[in-house]
């Protein structure tokens, strides 16, 4: 037989010595179902030997404060609630938490006990059996320290699915029902308690906290409880302590007291300025006693529910801070109060006698004088204690098919109703009560601050927790113990400005440096903290931004100055080839318009108004059909000008020299259309150029930041635009250095054959501005290029429409005489003779 089976087999042993009636307690009070409620009506027990106990007097400070609470609150609330058969027994406190609960289940099992022995499923098997009385004992309402409930609930389990109302008790592991199949309990479970608590850090932005819990399980695992939470949230733990638990009614050892000096210690030198303190009230005392000794005031202190409502540490801890604790939600009952303090008042002075009820009822004679603290302290719990007994009650009313008249009498066993009480679900002062999958009623939780200046109602409520929505509602203000009433800070590092980034400093996630977000990034709270991410390509964001803006679209636009100068430009250049299309026209059987190129002229003069025409194509957002014209048409057009020129050129510096030293080579440039041929072949191989131009990049537009302003976006035909143009002006510039050679080479000409200064005029300006061009978009991205790429382009068309066709007009206009076959042929004779 294992340790655990020995253990269980030696509380059996004493059922036969605890099992006998409380026939002669003066807390009698006959019925036809016994249900059991186990409540502490003392505290602060001082053991004198292993089975004797001392009871503390009622002017004990601590021993009162108990008894006010618990001895003079809960069991009331038990009488004033149960409507059937009680008997009442005490728990005074560690050395008989065993008691209680042995007793009430001994009771229906007397007969099969003196056979029991150390078989205990023979035990199990004759609890119920054997008897021809009703099952006495249906249920017991237990008691609010959580190690106790756990020893009721496992004694619950052997003896089978006995149900267990918890009236105090939050244990999480009490959810698991394949441990406590049978353990309920009217109050929310720690799990909601410790999201209480985080949810008011949260609303109060604490997020460095300390925790200090006690030695046993209650501390333990509600700091567990607390600790995975925390994990979830943006709150961190500075340190946690386990406080010294003192022995009942014993002096301060110096170990404990230099154990609380440590703590004291590092509580003091820690930025956290928010304390959690898991753990009975009386592992408390000594502790506040330090802390008002060490003249804490600016710590804010969170009470878990075991001492949240102590009206003893409330009377002593004036002045040590702020203090907020967690209770469960008080709901009055109407008329208990007076049935608390009648019942001590109509109640016979008690016999002279030494038993612990003699002592109690010496405390709850003095109840009235204390009203208003039981009131504000103890009936907070009242009504989870009510609750028990009615959803007992309940339970029992649907098994018996209770109606007006009566009630079914029949044997009634504990797992009968356990089943119904599963199912109960009532209203009960305005409260919905019913058991949950885990066993728990979903009882709100309120927050409570600790009033100094009000004697009516020192614990004043100021939020509310709703377990079921799990959302915290404020609903006052707190009075904070700071200078001008401020929310006290408790941060490990201060919060980031908006467009910080977080940079974890130590092992503490809530310890950072913050570090400002560099332009063209933005910090997401909402995805991440530590990293700020990069704007998109069609946005930008200026130092410590939290979003993104749309970049400015640069383009040429109508209303600009650099465009409207470009326009007027190319208006005047478009009206005046336009002008010398129409004098050409008129006038193209002369001598000028035929030497100047014949129908060549006519070509580049179209070139040069289609060209001119299409400028307006640069102004505006560029578009697929716009980006082509640039990069085909309006280069195309430049270029068969220029190599009309350069043709025409070399046609008038070598026609003499050809004819007269290449007479067959002059016959064949004549007869075959020689200028004509080159030209088409130059535009051909233009053309070759711009075509695999546009298929090697693309005519769609691109986006380009702008180097200097980062919050403009260039809009642009193709992303290689300085290649592709140096590319396309490659030829150009060929062209322009070839006509400048040739016109250089005929300087000598007839003066009405000689055009070699306005052609070297025109040729140099073009190689000029391209070059400048090229060198200008190698230097530069800004949005200028644009404009001065259509500036450029202009000038030439400029240059050749003004510099190449002007002195023609010119001549045919202003000397008519001189544009005749007679003189043109003076001027070639005189020229002949001179070079002969």
């Amino acid at each position: 037989m294992g340790p655990q089976a020995r253990r269980a087999c030696s509380f059996f042993l004493l059922l036969q010595v605890l099992a006998e009636p409380a026939e002669n307690s003066d807390f009698y009070l006959g019925g036809d179902y016994l249900l059991g409620g186990l409540f502490t009506l003392h505290a602060n027990v001082k053991t004198t030997g292993q089975n004797q106990l001392h009871v503390p007097k009622c002017e004990e400070t601590l021993g009162m404060a108990a008894t006010w609470r618990l001895g003079g609150t809960l069991e009331p609330a038990w009488a004033y609630a149960v409507s059937v058969r009680s008997e009442k027994m005490e728990h005074s406190g560690r050395q008989t938490e065993r008691k209680e609960p042995l007793t009430f289940l001994s009771e229906a099992s007397r007969p099969g006990l003196s056979s029991l022995f150390c078989s205990c499923s023979k035990y199990l098997l004759s609890a119920y059996s054997g008897s021809t009385q009703l099952p006495r004992e249906m249920q017991i309402v237990g008691h609010e320290a959580q190690g106790s409930s756990h020893l009721q609930a496992r004694m619950g389990m052997m003896y089978a699915t006995s149900p267990r109302i918890t009236y105090s008790a939050i244990s999480d592991q009490l959810r698991n029902k394949e441990r406590f199949p049978a353990m309920l309990r009217t109050v929310p479970s720690a799990s909601h308690h410790v999201e209480a608590m985080v949810q008011l850090m949260l609303h109060f932005h604490w997020n460095w906290i300390i925790v200090l819990i006690s030695n046993d399980d209650y501390g333990r695992d509600n700091s567990q409880a607390l600790s995975t939470r925390l994990a979830r949230s943006d709150i961190c733990i500075a340190f946690q302590e386990v406080l010294p638990t003192p022995e009942p009614n014993q002096s301060q050892t110096p170990a404990e007291r230099e154990r609380l000096a440590s703590i004291l210690q590092k509580l003091r030198q820690s930025t956290a300025h928010v304390v959690v303190i898991f753990s009975p009230e009386l592992s408390l005392h000594n502790f506040f006693r330090e802390v008002q000794l060490w003249k804490f005031s600016d710590i804010v202190w969170i009470a878990s529910e075991s001492w949240a409502i102590d009206p003893v540490l409330h009377k002593k801890l004036r002045g040590a801070g702020t203090f907020l604790g967690l209770t469960v939600q008080a709901v009055p009952i109407p008329g208990f109060s007076e049935f608390r303090v009648r019942r001590t008042k109509t109640r016979p002075p008690p016999p002279n006698r030494t038993t612990c009820n003699q002592d109690c009822d010496n405390c709850l004679n003095t109840t009235a004088t204390y009203s208003t603290i039981l009131t504000q302290s103890g009936e907070r719990v009242v009504y989870s204690v009510y609750t028990a007994v009615y959803a007992v009650a309940h339970a029992l009313h649907r098994f018996l098919r209770c109606n007006q008249t009566g009630c079914a009498k029949v044997v009634v066993y504990p797992w009968q109703l356990l089943k119904e009480l599963w199912n109960v679900s009532f209203t009960l002062q305005g409260q919905k009560i019913f058991f949950d999958q885990q066993g728990d009623v979903p009882m709100s939780l309120e927050i409570i601050q600790w009033k100094w200046d009000q004697s009516q109602n020192p614990f004043q409520s100021i939020a509310s927790y709703y377990p079921m929505l799990k959302h915290l509602t404020v609903t006052h203000s707190v009075s904070w113990h700071t200078p001008d009433n401020t929310v006290p800070v408790s941060m490990c590092s201060k919060s980031c400005r908006p467009g910080q980034r977080k940079k974890p400093v130590g092992m503490h996630p809530c310890c950072f440096e913050c570090l400002d977000c560099l332009p063209g990034t933005f910090l997401n709270q909402t995805a991440d903290e530590l990293d700020c991410q990069p704007c998109p390509s069609y946005a930008w964001s200026h130092r410590n931004d939290t979003s993104c803006f749309k970049r400015r679209l640069a383009f040429l636009e109508w209303h600009e100055v650099p465009t409207i100068m470009v326009a007027l430009l190319a208006a005047l250049g478009f009206l005046s080839t336009l002008s010398t299309l129409v004098v050409f026209w008129r006038h193209s059987s002369t001598p000028v318009v035929r030497s100047a190129g014949g129908p060549m002229c006519f070509l580049m003069l179209a070139l040069l108004l289609l060209a001119f025409a299409v400028v307006p194509v640069y102004v505006g957002p560029p578009t697929v059909l716009t980006c082509l014209c640039r990069q085909a048409l309006f280069t195309l057009c430049f270029t068969v000008c220029i190599a009309c020129i350069t043709v025409r050129s070399f046609q008038i510096a070598c026609i003499f020299k050809m004819a007269r030293r290449l007479p067959r080579a002059y016959g064949y440039w004549v007869r075959y259309h020689g200028a004509y041929v080159s030209v088409l072949l130059l535009t051909a191989l233009k053309l070759a150029m711009v075509l695999g131009n546009v298929l090697a990049t693309t005519t769609n537009p691109t986006h380009r930041a702008d180097p200097e302003d980062p919050t403009i976006m260039i809009l642009s035909c193709h992303p290689n635009y300085r290649k592709t143009l140096l590319f396309n002006a490659s030829l150009d510039l060929l062209l322009s250095m070839g006509g400048f050679t040739f016109a250089y080479m005929g300087k000598e000409l007839p003066t009405n054959y000689n055009e070699a200064k306005f052609i070297t005029l025109s040729m140099t300006f073009s190689f000029t501005s391209t070059v400048s061009l090229c060198t200008f978009m190698s230097i530069y991205e800004g949005v200028l290029v644009t404009i001065m790429d259509l500036l450029v382009t202009v000038l030439n068309l400029l240059a050749i429409s003004l510099g190449y066709f002007g002195p023609k007009c010119y001549l045919i206009l202003f000397f008519p005489e001189r544009n005749t076959p007679s003189y043109f042929n003076s001027v070639i004779q005189g020229y002949t003779m001179r070079r002969d």
